[in-house]
């Protein structure tokens, strides 16, 4: 055999080295072993797909100007609320409003997880009734990640679907967004 392209049928003695496949198997075996990463236990956080490996199901939740950073996990029903570069604070002690505090258990009360979980928000930007919006948006986001068979109920009720209204922006040659110059005859 003197063309080193052509290779024999032969299988290889004993003590041989290994042919190249089966080295590049064993080591993707054990590259996988190594970097295999734990999940959490789906019964526990619900699906495991979309869990950090810290247990938390995030959602992100718009309205206005307001953004809310929802993560929820397993718990006894915490709400704790942060704008940026404050303190965490409970539910009724950031919102005055109870329209807004009731608000935020809508999607909670639909899907029956009120008291199963605890709620952690980011809330930055806008005023204390859109801040609430998004934050019912992103936890209903953050449910549907933590049940997925939630969604059906989230969608049927509303919490699902973003209200785009937005500020209308100042046009020129006038006061505001429709607001005329007081118009002189003279």
């Amino acid at each position: 055999m003197s063309d080193p392209t052509e290779v024999e049928d032969t299988q290889a003695p004993e003590g041989a080295v290994a042919e190249p496949q089966d080295v590049a198997a064993e080591e993707d075996a054990t590259l996988e072993a190594d970097f295999a990463v734990a999940t959490p236990d789906p019964q526990a956080f619900g699906s495991a797909a979309h869990a950090a490996p810290s247990g938390y199901f995030w959602g992100t939740g718009r309205r206005k100007s307001s953004v809310a950073r929802v993560r929820i996990a397993s718990g006894s029903g915490n709400v704790s609320i942060k704008r940026s570069g404050n303190d965490p604070r409970e539910l009724n002690d950031y919102f005055q409003n109870e329209r807004d505090r009731k608000a935020i258990f809508g999607p909670l009360e639909v899907t029956q997880y009120g008291g199963k979980v605890d709620v952690h928000v980011n809330a930055n930007g806008g005023g204390s009734t859109g801040q609430a919006e998004a934050i019912v948006m992103g936890l209903a986001r953050a449910l549907i990640k933590y049940d997925p068979q939630s969604e059906a109920a989230l969608r049927e009720n509303g919490f699902m679907t973003r209200d785009s209204r937005m500020k209308e922006r100042k046009k020129y040659g006038q006061r505001g967004a429709r607001r005329r110059f007081q118009f002189s005859k003279r």
